[in-house]
């Protein structure tokens, strides 16, 4: 084998924007909003080894995590690239007393490495066999601009949807709306597709009271909802909660996009406080993290679901068993797409609404390592910063 040892990483900041995107009522969650911009800040992260095979990482949460991988890249220069598991449980510790995102980039960079050293996709390293996955339509939240701005719209949407052949689909409601509109939107939505298509419901956490909650759900149950995903605002920490939740109505409940390590999820599982498992490549620590939890839930008999769209979660969920679906999002009627308005990959990767095929399935990306080409010419022209390391 080459000479792996890490001699380099390097984080770039990129700054782009979004059209049509704008913010609720508090500014933290993103709607449609006719004629707006967004403007947003990505990081890239590349670790360099002395073989001069480079593994690649970007993503959209990069301002918590870049700060975290430069309190830990000290730590990497000199390391063998394959030796993930040791890297990832020192680092584990070493963030301990922060949420350890920066965790997640590093091990995803470390497989994308360890998959071009052996020239086979992440996914043939983990065990992998799907190379297609069903995915469903994960909705930007409700806004008052015209676009899902009524339970109507949902339904409309959810129909569109079903039409270019997703089997199942998410709704995003309001924040701070009337819970009544919430209720309707998942009647209305039920009602707009009928019976042959998975609907599930996340508030984000938006609502106040446990009543609130109670209501939402007793519509689930009447609506046959797949699952109803972390409807309070302890931000899904609360297993008692969710477990008091479950006595009193009948749809499963997915809850831990939240909460940060395959311990405390474990305590959420044994708790009685969730039915179906969250998983996250930022959440979890990366593909390390995320396999570590799917088999985790395959030992309590339950699936683990894995939360927002990337070319990790597809190489993770290639050789997971127990899960049902892919999401893809955050999409929306008259939002175009993010990968359409701001062209990251270099080859055919997209997560915009369009890109499933007639079953409502992504194809897993089957390059060495990721699996995905980075667009580096068109990214250059859009680095506002860098830092390097080694």
């Amino acid at each position: 084998m080459k000479d792996l040892r890490i001699k380099r990483l390097t984080v770039r900041q990129y700054n782009w924007t979004f059209r049509e995107i704008g913010s609720d009522y508090n500014g933290f969650n993103q709607v449609y909003l006719k004629g707006a911009t967004c403007n947003e800040i990505w990081y890239a992260l590349t670790i360099e080894t002395e073989a001069g095979i480079t593994g690649e990482y970007i993503g959209a949460v990069g301002g918590v995590w870049a700060a975290q991988v430069a309190m830990v890249a000290h730590y990497l220069i000199g390391r063998n690239a394959l030796e993930r598991e040791l890297i990832w449980n020192d680092i584990k510790r070493a963030l301990r007393q922060i949420d350890g995102y920066g965790l997640a980039p590093i091990d995803c960079a470390l497989w994308d490495i360890a998959g071009k050293a052996y020239g086979v996709p992440v996914h043939q390293l983990l065990g992998g066999w799907r190379k297609t996955l069903p995915a469903y339509a994960s909705t930007l939240h409700g806004d008052e601009n015209g676009g899902l701005d009524s339970p109507e719209a949902f339904g409309d949407f959810a129909v569109q949807c079903k039409e270019l052949g997703y089997p199942a689909f998410k709704v995003h409601g309001w924040g701070n709306g009337p819970i009544e509109r919430e209720v309707a939107t998942v009647l209305a939505t039920r009602k707009a597709v009928g019976d042959q298509m998975n609907l599930m419901l996340d508030p984000a956490c938006e609502y106040n009271t446990w009543g609130d909650a109670l209501r939402v759900g007793r519509a689930c149950d009447e609506a046959n909802y797949f699952w109803y995903e972390d409807p309070y605002k302890d931000g899904g920490h609360s297993a008692f909660a969710h477990k008091k939740l479950r006595q009193f109505i009948k749809t499963p409940i997915l809850m831990g996009e939240h909460i940060r390590g395959i311990e405390v999820k474990v305590d959420g599982i044994i708790a009685e406080g969730t039915d179906f498992i969250r998983a996250g490549i930022h959440s979890e620590g990366g593909i390390t993290g995320v396999m570590k939890l799917a088999h985790v839930a395959e030992g309590f008999g339950l699936d683990v679901e894995l939360h927002g769209p990337g070319a990790a979660t597809r190489q993770c969920l290639a050789s997971i068993r127990n899960s049902n679906y892919y999401e893809l999002g955050l999409v929306h009627p008259k939002v175009p797409g993010r990968h359409a308005q701001v062209p990251i990959y270099g080859d055919a990767y997209s997560d915009d609404l369009e890109a499933v095929d007639a079953n409502g399935c992504v194809p897993v990306p089957d390059g060495p390592g990721l699996g995905v080409t980075i667009n580096w010419d068109w990214l250059a022209k859009h680095e506002t910063g860098k830092v390097v390391y080694g």
